[in-house]
């Protein structure tokens, strides 16, 4: 069996370092953004209960820079240590952290800028060789890059819940010819290398690479359409307990789901709300907003099932002509404009089919970027893993409670997003960018 190692992660230290550095700057210009498109109101409101003000989001990306790169990696003192109980995530839930004394906005921002500008001077001058993991091939800047992007996705969701007027504009996707090619793919059974030991940035719960033997399977050749799942609702299936798990049947009559979340029947036609703006749902989209209970009672409805992690995973990165997992479904090359829909590039996922070039060597397409992808899987950790730098990131999370979601969106950075990268929440969460595809024994 060979390892994942590939030329694209065999990076001497100067290249990272200038890696991280437009990671950095990357994911601030976007983090501005998100919060400079309203007004001071808006930036302090809760606009639901599920997410934490957009001011929150925006000191507390700051004070995790400056607990890991200017205390952890530089050694220096908290520069505001009164505040970093008010930041911490697992001290306080979202619903509380409105009625918490926090950094009013312009404070918020000024603090974040001063973290930041003395962040930079420590990547100049860190190593990127040695013993010490944390920098080691600039770990610790890379994991703050992705801790701002996931926080820039998680604001872009509270963008979505918010009411009120449209606040963000970005062009949609190219026209695409309507995809005709098969509606399934083979993935052969056999042995595969799942996660990583080489990909510098990688997180905990990728690693390490290990050996995960997998059945042949069908996977769905893209994700399933708003179309296809407009099927399964005027078919009665959110009425029709036989496709749903009892956890998913209870949940459904409890909060009166009918459809995704945002879309409205109304004039005889199925209606969404998109950052501000109502539409008609658009069938050739991958469906978006649907919880794992959906996902799977529209998979037992078409009489398959979803995927399991592995099963992802082999079918975005293995290589059977070389039997080597790649880096992502095309190759070791970084995400190109080409190969997904990522870094809110778009507000919306691209029609089913599109980005050719990024397809498997399968030819499974839009396994990056688009939607996240439910899998039938619990979050658990691979043999030997260890947690680092700190066990809060992965493995207060590992059990039967979160499921894993695999692939990133179009909400999502490159950073952020690979063929190992693994996202968990729970089966509820319908305000994440989340949609799926379907699989079936061979």
């Amino acid at each position: 069996m060979t390892d994942d190692r590939s030329p694209a992660v065999a990076e001497d230290p100067e290249r990272l370092r200038e890696r991280a550095l437009d990671a950095l700057t990357t994911a601030r210009d976007r983090t501005a953004l998100l919060t400079s498109c309203v007004d001071e109101h808006e930036l302090v409101a809760q606009h639901s209960p599920l997410m934490s003000p957009l001011v929150w989001d925006l000191a507390h990306i700051g004070n995790q820079e400056e607990l890991w790169l200017l205390r952890g990696v530089a050694g220096r003192e908290a520069m505001r240590p009164e505040i970093d109980g008010l930041y911490d995530a697992f001290e306080h839930p979202r619903s509380e952290r409105p009625s918490l004394p926090l950094l009013a906005p312009g404070e918020a921002r000024r603090y974040a800028a001063e973290v930041r500008g003395r962040a930079l001077d420590v990547l100049e001058k860190a190593p990127f060789e040695g013993e010490d993991r944390l920098t080691e091939a600039g770990f610790a800047f890379g994991m703050i890059a992705q801790h701002e992007q996931q926080h820039d996705e998680t604001m872009l969701i509270t963008h979505q819940l918010r009411r009120g007027p449209q606040a963000l504009t970005a062009p949609d996707p190219g026209p695409v010819e309507p995809y005709r090619g098969p509606s399934e793919v083979l993935v052969p059974g056999g042995p595969f290398t799942m996660g990583t030991s080489t990909e510098p940035w990688a997180l905990d719960n990728e690693r390490p690479a290990h050996e995960r033997l997998v059945a042949p399977f069908h996977i769905d050749t893209v994700p399933v359409t708003n179309g296809a799942y407009l099927a399964f609702v005027e078919d009665g299936g959110y009425t029709d307990e036989r496709w749903w798990t009892p956890q998913g049947w209870h949940h459904v009559r409890e909060h009166g789901l009918v459809a995704p979340l945002y879309w409205r029947h109304e004039g005889g036609q199925w209606l969404r709300r998109r950052f501000g703006v109502t539409e008609v749902v658009p069938p050739d989209e991958p469906v978006l907003h649907v919880c794992w209970y959906e996902a799977d009672a529209y998979a037992r409805w078409a009489g398959r099932r979803l995927p399991t992690e592995a099963e992802w995973e082999k079918a975005a990165r293995h290589d059977p002509a070389s039997g080597r997992s790649r880096r992502y479904p095309w190759g070791d090359a970084d995400p190109g404009p080409e190969h997904a829909n990522l870094g809110q590039r778009h507000l919306r996922p691209a029609p089913a089919g599109s980005y050719p070039a990024g397809a498997s060597p399968l030819g499974v397409r839009q396994l990056i970027g688009d939607v996240w992808e439910w899998t039938s899987s619990d979050l658990a950790p691979y043999p030997g893993f260890a947690a680092f730098p700190y066990k809060e990131y992965s493995e207060v999370f590992f059990g039967p409670e979160h499921k894993v979601l695999r692939g990133g969106s179009f909400a999502v950075d490159a950073v952020a997003c690979r063929g190992t990268f693994r996202n968990w929440d729970y089966p509820i969460r319908r305000q994440i960018f989340s949609g799926f595809r379907t699989a079936r024994d061979a």
